[in-house]
């Protein structure tokens, strides 16, 4: 690559400032070329061109406008301004009060970007150095230096180094320049990923701001909390995106040494700048916050990048994200304490404890009934809500454990919880479900937030869980009727477009919600309906649907979330998405539901912390030395982001219900970003994982605390981990070895059943089973998957090194634990004529090996 820095100027004398000089200024290689120019008086961007396909093209309007913002006193926390919903009523509601403090908090005049005087300039001087440019500005507040030069390392980036002097005291913040601007109809995307994505200027500002329904009207500042990947950017209609790339550790870390500062604010990302024209910014210091005041002469800097390259928004995310935060090389780091099949076991006697899983059987309508003690906030709860989860996760242990405690005592009861809590009474809900949670004090089925009815809560409480349970039990004809009842109630409720509602009001069976549409995966209750009673009615009504979804949701970058506590605030409802049209393509073949499923999954990687760079730093938290990659975010998805959601006070959570589906993803489109990701969330994740139970913690802030009030997540933790660990064993064996899917579960991400039919492995047919003790490696970077062949006296031993490092470990075989297998005769590697040697085996980096353990 050429590199070089073309400074033409008219008349000049070595070491002079050039405030005359009427020539512009280049920065220039083969991929960009900036080109300043001065009108005596200041500087300017004038033309910006990208190379793309070999030819020089324009796009953006070109600017170099610099912003500086001052107050003499700290901006006040307090908002000025109220917002109304698009159907009018205040935003958000009272009764939603875990989003009242951050909503508070977002709408001050510094979020809003309306805090503190307004300083707006062209830099006059102009200095040459050696492969850069230094444009000074004084201001009545303060002197404003700028140094840009070009990045060797990455030729479409361009680094920048502010540098800021006060004149006097105050408090202080200084915006990046505008490079450029993007013209409205030349849009194609805008995103500061992990709050928004979308294509087009949405003029509600609640269902914007909150929601991510299409772009922010204002040049509102986001806080780097629930930025994922530290790059708001803006796409042109003609292929060039434009992105802000800060460096690293400009942002706030979330456990900076030894405590959480999960909420410190000191970069604010934008994408616009304070003039509300389009164009991707940051903030630093944030006007009132950390660094930000400041006495005269107190000189502060903070480097950036401007990044323009020919090409979409994924590919500027992924370059953020594994050239500058060093995402992928930072895998490396990830090593487990204990094996992800080591802890389903530990969860296996956890679940079958009554004690630790908080297992409660009540008598209702005649029936006993067995849910699990949900602590957390329910609507009329009083410590007695009752919940269950995965019941796909639950059936797939009992049987390939085959295990009396699970298959008599428990699973009896919870199918007996899922058949009352479905409406069989004639009317307006028959079929729905009367609620998530059963209130045991009560004697009733209440929702999570409120007295409503959603479309999506039949999909995930009905047809989903029944659908998953009759893969197990096909001849459960009491079963099949429930589902069919389910899925004609919501044939009935999509809408002429294919569309739901979001929900209903229990006692006016009015719609609620008006104001948001249900940019959810509702469609996929017709694909359970169509895969198990055969009916073409429900394939239909599922195309129509998911149709409709791609138009309003995949197309434009706008989704809801599932969790009614927070006022359906985007979450991991978009992941499943993904999933949802990739099995509608497996019915149909039609590809533009697998091309919306790799999109969505796309967009999905903006729900995934990229930052800041994970490392070996010891930390203390909560009294226990933990190297930073240990308690690390990046890899972790939230359970909602944005402004509204947890993410903002607990960050992101262990239930990496994406990883699977992103190792699918990885498989079917070659991207190593969605393998990446997959395994970053799933492998060393120890810190966060209870050493008694082996449950991991929901919320990231509470480290390894466990459960805590949600003893249901472990059956949700063994359906991941066992979706991961088979799409790995499908991907690393190439399709030899694969075990058929079910359906997702309610209603935390894509993450999908099995062990209801057989697999084949390598050829033949082999049932899942789960032997603890029988095959235990002496290294816990090595994950096991037993199989029982339906055909021959075998088990299929299969060897996953979840490490990115080649993994010596020896092997450890107990014959008790077999059962009718005795006497073992041979060994075998499948697809290897090496001999075994169980003391010394050796798999490659995320490799693979498959033992045949024969009679």
């Amino acid at each position: 690559m050429k590199l070089k820095l073309a400074i033409f100027l008219c008349f000049c004398q070595i070491g002079s400032v050039f405030s005359q000089v009427k020539s512009p200024g280049v920065l220039t290689n083969d991929y960009i070329s900036i080109q300043f120019k001065s009108d005596s008086k200041s500087w300017s961007v004038h033309k910006i061109l990208v190379k793309k396909e070999g030819k020089w093209i324009e796009g953006l309007t070109p600017s170099g406008e610099y912003t500086l913002l001052y107050s003499e006193t700290k901006p006040s926390a307090e908002p000025k301004e109220t917002f109304e919903k698009i159907t009018g009523g205040k935003f958000p509601e009272d009764n939603y009060h875990y989003q009242q403090e951050q909503w508070k908090e977002s709408t001050t005049e510094v979020s809003l970007n309306k805090a503190g005087q307004v300083f707006t300039f062209l830099p006059v001087n102009l200095l040459v150095k050696k492969d850069a440019l230094e444009f000074t500005k004084e201001t009545e507040v303060a002197t404003v230096k700028a140094t840009w030069k070009l990045d060797p390392q990455f030729p479409n980036d361009i680094q920048v180094t502010m540098r800021l002097i006060p004149k006097k005291k105050g408090y202080f913040s200084l915006a990046t320049p505008t490079l450029a601007s993007v013209a409205t109809n030349q849009l194609a995307w805008a995103s500061v990923p992990g709050y928004f994505q979308g294509n087009f200027i949405q003029k509600n500002f609640a269902l914007a701001y909150a929601y991510g329904h299409g772009i922010p009207n204002r040049p509102v500042v986001y806080r780097e909390r629930c930025a994922t990947t530290l790059s708001p950017l803006i796409s042109t209609k003609n292929g060039i995106t434009l992105s802000v790339i800060p460096e690293p550790g400009l942002a706030r870390d979330p456990w900076a040494k030894d405590k959480i500062t999960q909420t410190d604010w000191q970069l604010g990302l934008s994408h616009m700048n304070r003039k509300a024209e389009l164009s991707p910014t940051l903030y630093y210091p944030v006007l009132g916050e950390q660094n930000s005041e400041l006495s005269a002469g107190e000189e502060i800097s903070y480097s950036f990048r401007y990044s323009l390259i020919a090409g979409d928004w994924f590919q500027a995310i992924k370059h953020a994200a594994n050239d500058i935060y060093k995402f992928h090389e930072t895998l490396s780091l990830r090593q487990s304490k204990q094996a992800l099949t080591d802890r389903i076991e530990k969860m296996h006697h956890y679940l079958t404890d009554p004690k630790t899983s908080l297992w409660n059987i009540e008598e209702f309508e005649g029936k006993q009934i067995g849910a699990q003690s949900y602590l957390g906030g329910v609507v009329g709860s009083n410590k007695d809500a009752m919940k269950n989860a995965d019941y796909g996760a639950m059936w797939m242990l009992a049987n390939a454990t085959n295990d009396p405690e699970l298959k008599e005592k428990v699973l009896p009861p919870a199918l007996n919880f899922k058949l009352v809590q479905q409406e069989t009474k004639k009317g307006f809900f028959d079929g729905a479900i009367e609620g998530q949670y059963y209130l045991s004090k009560s004697k009733k089925f209440v929702e999570e937030w409120g007295e409503v009815v959603e479309p999506i809560a039949l999909t995930y409480y009905v047809l989903l869980d029944m659908g998953n349970m009759l893969l197990f039990e096909p001849d459960n004809a009491e079963l099949k009727e429930r589902l069919r009842l389910g899925a004609d109630k919501l044939l009935s409720w999509q809408t002429a477009d294919g569309s739901w509602a979001v929900a209903y009001d229990r006692k006016t069976e009015q719609e609620l919600f008006k104001d948001i549409q249900d940019v959810r995966p509702t469609f996929y209750g017709m694909i359970v309906a169509y895969r198990l009673l055969k009916d073409e009615k429900y394939l239909k009504a599922a195309q129509k649907g998911a149709d409709w979804f791609i138009k309003n949701a995949v197309e434009t970058g706008a989704f809801l979330g599932v969790c009614g506590d927070a006022r359906y605030a985007p979450d991991f409802a978009t992941g499943q998405s993904a999933q949802a049209l990739l099995d509608l393509y497996d019915f149909t073949k039609n590809k533009k539901y697998q091309d919306a499923a790799i999109t969505c999954a796309k967009i999905y990687t903006a729900s995934i912390y990229t930052h800041p760079i994970a490392n070996q730093n010891v930390k203390n938290v909560n009294g226990n030395s933990r190297e930073d990659w240990e308690i690390s975010q990046t890899g972790l998805s939230f359970e909602h982001g944005g402004i509204f959601g947890s993410a903002t006070r607990h960050g992101p959570i262990q239930l990496a219900s994406h990883a699977g589906l992103y190792i699918r993803m990885h498989q079917l489109t070659g991207e190593q970003l969605f393998a990446d990701m997959a395994r970053s969330a799933a492998i060393g994740r120890d810190a966060f994982v209870d050493s008694k139970t082996s449950v991991a913690s929901y919320y990231w802030n509470a480290m390894n605390r466990g459960a805590g009030p949600y003893p249901h997540h472990a059956w949700w933790q063994i359906g991941w981990i066992t979706d991961y660990l088979l799409s790995e064993v499908a991907l690393r064996s190439k399709g030899k070895i694969e075990f058929p899917r079910g359906f997702v579960t309610p209603k935390v991400g894509p993450h999908q059943t099995y062990g209801f039919e057989p697999g084949t492995v390598y050829g033949d047919k082999a049932k899942l089973v789960i032997m603890e003790g029988f095959a235990v490696a002496d290294k816990p970077a090595i994950d096991i998957i037993t199989a029982r062949s339906t055909s021959k006296n075998s088990i299929y031993v299969t060897l996953l090194n979840n490490s990115a490092a080649a993994t010596e470990f020896a092997l450890k075989l107990d014959e008790s634990k077999i059962g009718d297998l005795k006497n073992v005769s041979g060994l075998k590697w499948i697809d290897s004529d090496e001999l075994v040697t169980t003391k010394k085996i050796t798999i490659p980096p995320f490799g693979l090996k498959t033992l045949e353990v024969k009679n």
